[in-house]
C-alpha cells in the first residue's frame, strides 16, 4: 500500500500510478479507513487529470478555431448569403475591434488602419471596413452594410 502523503502531495498521475503497484513485503497492512482514502484520492486525481486533457483538447482547438472573428462572422455571413458579397462595412464595440486588431497580428496579417471622416478608427479585415464605435458596448457587432 501506499501511504497518504503519496498520494495527496504527488502529482494526480504519480499517485495513479503508485496506487496501481504491488504492497511492499514486511509492511504492515493499513485498516479499512486508509483504502477509502486512497480510493478517494485516486478519484481525485483521475478527475483532475481529466479536467487537464480537456483543457488541453479546447485549448488546441481554440487556436485552430480563429475564436476572436466569431461573433463578427455571423453577420458577415450572412450578408454575404443575400448579397453575394461582401459588406463594405460592419461596425463593432472598443472590444470587437480590439480583437480584429489582435487577430491581425497574431496571424501576421497586414494591419489597414484608417479614420473615417467622423474621427472613428477603422481596420480591414478581408474586404470589409470594421468601424469602432465607443457609443457602444464594448462587445456591439452592427449590422453590416454597404457604402451606398
Amino acid at each position: 500500500m501506499m501511504s497518504r502523503r503519496t498520494a495527496l502531495h504527488g502529482t494526480a498521475l504519480t499517485g495513479f500510478l503508485t496506487s496501481l503497484s504491488a504492497p511492499v513485503e514486511g509492511q504492515p497492512a493499513e485498516g479499512e479507513p486508509a483504502q477509502k482514502e486512497t480510493e478517494q484520492a485516486i478519484q481525485e486525481g483521475s478527475r483532475a487529470l481529466a479536467r487537464a486533457v480537456q483543457d488541453l483538447k479546447d485549448e488546441l482547438k481554440r487556436q485552430n478555431d480563429f475564436w476572436e472573428l466569431a461573433p463578427l462572422r455571423d453577420p458577415i455571413k450572412m450578408f454575404l448569403r443575400t448579397t453575394g458579397k461582401y459588406p463594405d462595412f460592419v461596425e463593432v464595440g472598443m472590444d470587437m475591434w480590439q480583437q480584429v486588431y489582435d487577430w491581425h497580428v497574431r496571424y501576421q496579417q497586414p494591419l489597414t488602419l484608417g479614420r473615417t471622416g467622423e474621427g472613428r478608427y477603422t481596420i480591414m479585415l478581408m474586404g470589409t471596413t470594421v468601424v469602432m464605435r465607443i457609443d457602444t458596448s464594448p462587445s456591439f457587432v452592427g449590422i453590416p452594410f454597404d457604402n451606398r
